[in-house]
């Protein structure tokens, strides 16, 4: 019995028939007849050993094994039914699922997403934040943005951001560096690493800063630690420009040290090259490569 499946009209029959508390309309909505309706879900009841619904006058009730039984065949239609939209959308060119690392989505891609959705409205654009290796169509990718050196088998790999990285820390630390701060000034604070720590290194021997061990500080190996740690005004973090362009114009955020450094490690649009046949996957990759030269 636990393998047993009841058919696919029998169920329809019981959960249109639950929901209205109504076999009439039950079948109205399946374009049935009544009679129908009621033999479907005899034969489900027969099928169970149970009974589902007490038939009164004029009136339709669950029992509690019916109950129970609809609260969990409702929740079983709706899935089915989002997941019906979503392969007719899918089908349509409407829906894009697009991965990238949380940080890229968090400050670059989201902040700027709206400007796509005025342009295309009719794309709806889902994105999901992971470090994980997915598969494009295992998983259902049309498009990743990656963090690494570039280069992927099989794939097609754009360089896409990777402007400068410079510290930055919140106001009050800034200020306690002075007007007219030194690099070497920053031995006296902590820095604060992301898991390419070697960047910090990069930047102060750019820099000239001969007193700052670099090698000192927490790392935060995933999502968006060493950010929110900056913000905490726990030290300096070293990060790209563009990912904090809004925070910089606005003061919440400041760059004390006017020196970037280039990393040979860059954000990526990473797709399979049939991806572009699809004209919703196509037309963001063009706003993505517009937005990064903008």
């Amino acid at each position: 019995m636990s393998d047993y499946l009841p058919s696919l009209s029998a169920l329809r029959a019981f959960e249109a028939a639950a929901r209205h508390l109504s076999m009439t309309l039950a079948a109205k909505e399946l374009s049935v007849t009544p009679g129908a309706v009621s033999l479907q879900i005899r034969d489900l009841e027969a099928a169970l050993g149970v009974k589902l619904f007490e038939r009164k006058t004029r009136a339709l009730a669950l029992t509690v094994e019916g109950a129970d039984y609809f609260t969990t065949l409702r929740a079983a239609f709706r899935l089915v039914r989002e997941a019906t939209a979503a392969i007719a959308a899918r089908a349509r060119g409407a829906v894009l699922n697009v991965t990238c690392t949380a940080g890229f989505a968090t400050y670059w891609l989201v902040p700027r997403l709206s400007r796509f959705e005025a342009i295309h409205p009719e794309i709806d654009v889902r994105i999901s934040a992971s470090h994980r290796v997915l598969d494009f169509q295992r998983d259902g990718i049309d498009l990743a943005i990656r963090h690494g050196l570039g280069g992927y088998d099989g794939l097609v790999s754009e360089r896409l951001v990777d402007d400068e990285l410079v510290p930055v820390c919140i106001p009050k630390l800034a200020s306690a560096l002075g007007d007219t701060p030194l690099p070497d000034a920053l031995a006296d604070f902590q820095l604060i690493h992301d898991v390419y720590r070697h960047d910090w290194q990069l930047w102060l021997e750019a820099a000239g800063a001969t007193k700052v061990d670099a090698s000192r500080g927490p790392i935060f190996m995933h999502g968006n630690g060493a950010y929110e740690a900056m913000k905490a005004g726990l030290g300096f973090a070293l990060m790209r420009r563009s990912f904090l362009a809004n925070e910089l114009q606005e003061g919440a955020v400041i760059a004390p040290f006017p020196l970037g450094v280039a990393s040979r490690l860059a954000f990526h649009l990473v797709y399979p090259g049939p991806a572009l046949e699809r004209p919703a996957t196509a037309a963001f990759r063009r706003w993505l490569l517009s937005q990064a030269r903008d």
